[in-house]
């Protein structure tokens, strides 16, 4: 189970009102949340309470995770947006030397 909310994840992806599949999204939100823990080097469990920015983090790769399924994108061109997910949640990692 993970620490953001589904709903929070379908609003990010504006799928209110939408049948949007609970498992997959928590499926998301989870694959995300293990993503951000192991970058960080510690669980999101021991931020109390969770910052905005953290949150927001998990909500950025969790809807790109729901929008890109698959390993190779062909035919689209993207661009990482400036202050992005690793921007946001490098503050938090810990640095073990």
């Amino acid at each position: 189970m993970s620490i953001t909310p589904v709903s929070l994840l379908a609003a990010q992806l504006d799928l209110m009102g939408i049948d949007a599949d609970p498992d997959l999204l928590q499926h998301k939100l989870n694959a995300a949340e293990a993503w951000i823990e192991n970058f960080l080097g510690k669980p999101l469990s021991s931020f109390e309470p969770m910052p905005a920015d953290l949150t927001e983090g998990v909500l950025q790769l969790a809807a790109h995770l729901h929008e890109n399924r698959f390993a190779v994108l062909i035919g689209d061109s993207a661009n990482e947006l400036p202050f992005g997910l690793l921007d946001m949640i490098r503050p938090y990692r810990e640095w073990v030397f």
